[in-house]
């Protein structure tokens, strides 16, 4: 709302501070070549349901009944599983485009023409966090200021509201009453791994370079191009068992989001992992994160979901740090494709091992790819994928990551990280401000 009229705003308005959120909000669930299944119908049942008597508790009855209709088993094409308010935004979601009725949703254009103050606050595990960070470069690019904070949040997490709630005080309420707050840098960005607030001049910050690491043929990412020879990697993708979505940026109350163990996911056939050896440094990822992945598929039609993982020193947990997804016609044929992960800001300490997943989805983050081309609205026939990916001198697929200059490779040793929950908030005297 803030930024629909923020363009248009009466004299009285002295700054805005829109948390967790973005200019084009419903175009995020609306990207051509990904298809988010799960926000769009949680969205869909909170606001129809929302002017409702007993709207809490409605919402809650159909999130059950959308809870119970994303099982796979259940799922026999979008349009069929929920009733309700459920099946009215499954429908709308999936039949709709960027160019349909949410068109209108869509304010990236006035961004630009904003001269009112405003003060930024996302989430690494926020949904909406690159929309977040397109808005905040905008502004920086036209002078505005505009100080960002980005947390280890998600879209739902009450640390987030604490933070918004303090730059309403610290930031906007100054500037209402003609005075100028305290000086900060204009991007606070909460470093995971590291589990510390650091202050940058701009996003994404200087002094980070995005050197490309192989997946090579005995599994561990390196700097080096591959071997010649290397034979491609295989799986098999049944979207009557779908890759489960696991942690991550989701909206959704009954599911883990965020940070969570992916040991269990990674144990599936249909989950390919590329694993460093043990750290001997720390190596800082801040920035976005790309991969390069050379697939052919036995289908035309594909998904191919990258994830970037940081595990333990004992090589126990594996926690998801950043990810992406691209679904792609013609797939039957080599192919590169090309990844964008969600920016990140991470630290894989000494003794870590990064990790590299590459499998065909995310169900039901995103809807499960049927392999047929068929509408996601009417879908119903399924059909099993063999999926490739090659990692030889020819077809090198590969991730970039943006490391600071002084991490050049990934080197073993064995090491530890000390975790501070306080930290985790921005109003922490330790790690934050």
């Amino acid at each position: 709302m803030q930024w629909a009229v923020a363009d248009q705003r009466p004299s009285q308005v002295k700054a805005i501070v829109p948390g967790v959120s973005e200019s084009a909000l419903m175009l995020n669930f609306l990207q051509p070549d990904a298809f988010n299944l799960e926000a769009p119908i949680i969205w869909g049942v909170q606001v129809a349901t929302q002017e409702r008597r007993l709207a809490g508790v409605r919402q809650l009855l159909e999130e059950r009944k959308v809870h119970r209709a994303c099982r796979p088993c259940h799922w026999n094409g979008p349009m069929s599983p929920p009733s309700g308010a459920a099946q009215t935004s499954s429908r709308t979601s999936c039949a709709t485009t960027a160019e349909g009725p949410f068109s209108t949703a869509d304010h990236c254009r006035r961004v630009s023409g904003i001269t009112v103050l405003a003060a930024l606050v996302g989430g690494w595990y926020d949904v909406f966090l690159p929309g977040r960070l397109r808005d905040f470069k905008v502004l920086q690019d036209n002078g505005v200021d505009a100080p960002l904070t980005v947390g280890p949040w998600t879209h739902m997490s009450v640390d987030a509201y604490a933070c918004i709630t303090r730059e309403a005080l610290d930031f906007g309420l100054p500037y209402a009453h003609g005075r100028q707050p305290a000086d900060r840098a204009s991007v606070r960005l909460f470093v995971t791994g590291s589990e510390q607030w650091r202050d940058f001049p701009t996003w994404p910050p200087p002094g980070y370079r995005p050197p490309r690491h192989h997946l090579q043929l005995d599994g561990a990412p390196a700097v080096a191009p591959p071997p010649a020879g290397a034979a491609p990697d295989g799986y098999r993708y049944d979207p009557a068992d779908p890759t489960a979505a696991v942690g991550g940026p989701r909206m959704w109350f009954p599911t883990r989001s965020g940070p969570v163990d992916n040991s269990k996911l990674e144990a599936r056939a249909d989950v390919l992992a590329y694993t460093t050896e043990a750290l001997d440094q720390a190596v800082e990822v801040i920035g976005v994160v790309n991969a390069e992945i050379w697939f052919r598929s036995s289908l035309p039609y594909a998904d191919v979901f990258v994830r970037l993982c940081d595990v333990d020193p004992k090589g126990r947990r594996s926690r998801n740090v950043c990810d992406g997804l691209v679904g792609l016609t013609g797939a039957d044929e080599l192919i590169l494709v090309k990844v964008q992960l969600l920016p990140t800001a991470h630290r894989f300490e000494p003794g870590h091992r990064i990790r590299v997943q590459v499998s065909s989805g995310a169900f039901p983050r995103y809807n499960r790819n049927t392999g047929t081309g068929e509408s996601h609205a009417t879908a119903t026939t399924l059909r099993v994928a063999n999926q490739q990916v090659f990692h030889d001198p020819k077809r090198p697929s590969a991730i970039t990551l943006p490391v600071r200059a002084t991490a050049t490779d990934w080197p073993r040793s064995c090491g530890g990280g000390v975790r501070c929950r306080r930290r985790r908030r921005a109003g922490c005297r330790r790690g934050g401000r």
